[in-house]
């Protein structure tokens, strides 16, 4: 029979079997937070809907995703800077002009920033190489003028990629994506420019499949996170593993959200035997490990 077609980016490879090893604090879950900062363009372009658009202007959808920015965002931050937890701000560049506020309090902290492309009304899928190359690179560039910081790391706008974004995200330097999410463990991925890290960034802890899609409750999501969290842990006795949790803030910064939120990570936060900590940190752990020089 005729092989399916490949995207040739890794080989297969069972989670059963690989080698052993512990986080940098000695433990074996690694947990980060991915805390998405979207701006929306008014009047066009994609966007996450809580009811159907209007015609002419949709103001409800937009007004209600913008609630994040101004009001939600806050909310979540207060949340962890009370638990001292880390976050990966995964900022779209425009952003940075939108809401200048919000990324100085992510400087403030010390967390780590995510480049997310400029807009979350823009999918890269479907542009001209040379076009997304002009993309990451602006991207790359808006946000170290804002941060001060070069973003190592690439998520896509609604995880659209064209057949060549590994490719065009090692040349334009960045060390690791977080667009794929088959596996539970830092892999690399093949490109024409060398190796690309792929850390595991979830679409089922994730605010977005489980609220907009399943319409899930703020109180269903908090558990969701907790059993996966208390399974993984169970699992990463044999095997170090990688746990994300993505959050909107227009989603679980609404009051009837945050709340059961609140209590799932103080849960998370309370348990013994994890790494709180961002994607590019998890880099630099395994970057050794698979050079041989750890």
């Amino acid at each position: 029979m005729k092989p399916l077609p490949t995207h040739g980016r890794f080989d297969y490879s069972p989670i059963t079997g690989r080698p052993r090893h512990d986080w940098p604090n000695g433990g074996r879950l690694a947990l980060y937070i991915g805390f998405n900062v979207e701006h929306f363009a008014f009047g066009e372009g994609l966007g996450a809907r809580l009811a159907p658009a209007a015609a002419g202007t949709d103001v409800l959808n937009h007004s209600w995703r913008e609630y994040g920015n101004r009001v939600g965002a806050w909310r979540l931050l207060e949340l962890c800077e009370s638990l001292a937890l880390p976050l990966a701000a995964i900022v779209n560049s425009a952003v940075c002009d939108h809401a200048p506020e919000l990324i100085g309090a992510f400087v403030r902290r010390g967390d780590e920033i995510v480049a997310h492309g400029h807009s979350n009304a823009e999918a890269q899928g479907a542009m001209s190489e040379a076009d997304e190359r002009a993309l990451l690179l602006a991207c790359r560039e808006r946000l170290h003028q804002a941060t001060g910081q070069a973003a190592g790391g690439w998520l896509s706008p609604w995880i659209s990629e064209s057949a060549v974004t590994p490719d065009l995200l090692v040349e334009t330097g960045y060390r690791y994506t977080l667009n794929w999410c088959h596996d539970d463990q830092p892999t690399q991925l093949a490109t024409r420019a060398g190796r690309l890290w792929s850390i595991p960034y979830p679409q089922e802890v994730n605010d977005i499949p489980a609220v907009v899609a399943r319409s899930m409750s703020g109180s269903d999501f908090a558990d969701l996170i907790v059993d996966h969290f208390d399974e993984m842990l169970e699992q990463s006795a044999s095997a170090p593993l990688v746990m994300g949790i993505a959050l909107h803030p227009y989603l679980v910064g609404q009051p009837h959200r945050l709340r059961p939120l609140r209590s799932a990570l103080r849960h998370l936060a309370a348990a013994r035997g994890t790494w709180w900590t961002t994607p590019g940190r998890i880099c630099d752990a395994v970057e050794p490990i698979a050079s041989g020089a750890a």
